[in-house]
């Protein structure tokens, strides 16, 4: 019977979780300027970059939030907290680099791997916060 019970958590879990990160992927490409989906899809390699730190910066906090919650409720809170960090971070990003997504559209390796660096260590350090 505790096997049953714990079958049903991670299953919970699991697709709560899966369910998040794509209404993560859904609003963070709505925020940004450029068309994440259409530059990997053309093989800019800038915007992947970007993109997969910005989704690490993400799933990273949910993990530790998944590790961490008391029930379900408070997993969703927290990883609604993660979703606003991580737009937050692209918004920052976007004041020191005004023109961030015009380089990414222009596959500027390095204006990706920073907004991937960035979305990912904010993410490992929100993680770290998400602890409790």
């Amino acid at each position: 019977m505790a096997t049953l019970h714990l079958l049903l958590a991670f299953t919970s879990y699991f697709f709560t979780s899966c369910a998040m990160v794509l209404v993560f992927l859904f609003i963070y490409t709505r925020i940004t300027p450029h068309n994440e989906w259409r530059l990997i899809k053309e093989n800019n390699l800038a915007a992947t970059w970007g993109f997969i730190g910005a989704l690490l910066g993400y799933i990273i906090p949910l993990a530790s939030v998944a590790i961490n919650s008391v029930n379900l409720l408070d997993y969703l809170v927290w990883g609604a907290v993660a979703l606003v960090v991580q737009l937050l971070v692209f918004t920052v990003v976007r004041l020191f680099i005004a023109d961030i997504s015009r380089r990414i559209e222009d596959n500027h390796a390095a204006a990706g791997l920073f907004l991937g660096g960035v979305s990912t260590g904010v993410g490992i350090l929100n993680a770290a916060c998400m602890t409790y």
